[in-house]
């Protein structure tokens, strides 16, 4: 399969240049991987049927090491987009297709991966229990690889010394069984067979020079002839037709060779076929078939994370399965009560009212709430990154407005124990400063080292340029652990 192909090509090539990358280690761990590759898939139209497609190298996981997948081993372009290395498409942790390289180019500063979308191989269905009993035999007819010739009886056949009766007097053979209709018998000329197929020739039946009139017993089968020197003897232009009239006849060409294009004379009768030849027109020799690149950021393109490696490693859902699904009410609606202050839509608190001295009582009843503003875009996403551990909360939106006044945030948070909500990350930007304070937007959950972990995947958008971003969350805590490109550009307004 394609994913091989990376970690053969990473074998033949890391040990060369491995003092290029420090970052190789020598721990010999069967359970390590040779190489994997993290992508992004980035596409527009329908899922599965791409109207134009590309894959970004993220990072490559080489000796426990994550290298940046852009620049690893680029020979121009990089090992990660190599032609026919091949990526496993995965949402929220389950697969959705593969996606085949094809060829590789520049766009927006780094390289990108163009190719084709296929979908997953269905897996072979297994062989039932009659399907099994049917490869086996009683013991007395047991099953034999080695072939076995059978000569065939036909009706004139004289009975064998071996048939079954009493073998004095009277007809004792046994009724022959039924030979297959489809197999070739050869039968013995005869004199009818030489003749023109009319019925006149002496040797036709009835005739003295008949040879014998005994019919084939299988008129339908093949019949070998031996080859008549009379119809041989005349030519095309004869007119004279052979006895066979679907037999093929081979005629000289009359048709001129095609005269040498760019032969020179020094080697005017070279008569090589592979000799090249040059010729005007375009080359499509080179031309690579892929899907229709996808260029610049389109709003309507989407993106799912790839993965390539030369282990199977089993499925791993990200999915976080809430016990109570009032808890996960409770627990978004504390989650967007605090991208709203973080985005300046709340109302500021109102002012408690001065008390008033009546001799008369009256009860008030308190004003409504406020209803909540709107959040555009608004990504909510619940992650369980590990087996048994608790739940992971993402959400980003963004304020309306114009694109230089639109306000973006980003929010990691966990519920403690007590059902409060404790964020890890919050990333704060707006329009006119995303080159300073890029917007973080989220892509999916990966397992990027191997080890049975989820790290969250981000894009790190700018107004003119853009990185992606791995973080861990463990032990209470959002750490950045790889970011694409020679350094990050700007801050991430994190608090």
């Amino acid at each position: 399969m394609g994913r091989t192909g990376l970690a053969v090509l990473g074998a033949l090539v890391a040990f060369p240049i491995a003092a290029q990358y420090p970052g190789q280690v020598s721990k010999n761990d069967k359970e390590t991987p040779e190489l994997r590759s993290i992508a992004v898939l980035e596409w527009t139209g329908d899922e599965g049927k791409p109207t134009a497609s590309r894959l970004v190298p993220v990072a490559v996981l080489d000796g426990g090491e994550l290298q940046d997948g852009g620049i690893y081993l680029a020979r121009p372009e990089p090992m990660a987009l190599f032609p026919e290395v091949e990526y496993e498409l995965e949402q929220n942790g389950q697969p959705m297709g593969l996606y085949d390289i094809g060829n590789a180019g520049q766009q927006l500063g780094s390289w990108v991966g163009f190719g084709a979308w296929k979908p997953m191989p269905s897996a072979k269905p297994r062989p039932s229990a009659q399907d099994l009993a049917k490869t086996h035999f009683d013991d007395d007819n047991a099953q034999s690889e080695v072939p076995v010739l059978h000569r065939k009886h036909h009706a004139d056949d004289a009975p064998s010394s071996g048939s079954s009766g009493s073998g004095s007097g009277g007809d004792t053979t046994a009724p022959a069984a039924p030979s297959d209709p489809d197999r070739p018998v050869l039968h013995k000329k005869t004199t009818s067979d030489s003749t023109d197929g009319s019925g006149s020739g002496a040797g036709a039946a009835g005739t003295p020079g008949s040879t014998g009139s005994a019919p084939a017993s299988d008129n339908n089968g093949p019949v070998l002839h031996k080859k008549d020197d009379s119809s041989s003897a005349g030519s095309s232009s004869s007119g004279a037709s052979s006895g066979d009239p679907d037999r093929p006849v081979l005629k000289k060409s009359k048709k001129s060779e095609p005269a040498d294009v760019g032969d020179v004379e020094s080697v005017a009768g070279d008569t090589d076929p592979d000799r090249p030849k040059l010729k005007r027109g375009k080359a499509s020799g080179d031309a690579i078939e892929v899907a229709p690149s996808l260029a610049g950021l389109p709003a309507d393109a989407q993106q799912m994370v790839a993965v390539s490696d030369a282990k199977h490693h089993a499925v791993h859902p990200w999915s976080y399965a809430w016990s109570n699904p009032d808890d996960e009410a409770k627990m978004k609606s504390a989650l967007e009560d605090m991208a709203r202050d973080a985005l300046g839509l709340n109302p500021p608190p109102a002012k408690p009212a001065a008390k008033r001295t009546t001799t008369r009582k009256t009860t008030k009843l308190p004003p409504p709430p406020p209803v909540p503003a709107p959040l555009e875009d608004e990504q909510y996403r619940a992650f369980e990154l590990a087996y048994g551990s608790g739940a992971t909360l993402v959400l980003s939106a963004h304020t309306g407005g114009t694109a230089a006044q639109q306000k973006f945030v980003t929010l990691i948070a966990q519920p403690d124990l007590y059902g409060n909500m404790l964020v890890l990350k919050k990333s704060v930007t707006d329009g006119a400063h995303l080159d300073e304070k890029p917007r973080m937007r989220l892509v999916d959950a990966v397992d990027a080292l191997a080890d049975n972990r989820g790290e969250l995947l981000f894009e790190l958008r700018g107004a003119t340029q853009r990185q992606f971003g791995l973080y861990r969350v463990l032990r209470g805590q959002a750490e950045q652990l790889f970011v694409t490109g020679p350094g990050q550009f700007g801050t991430e307004g994190s608090q």
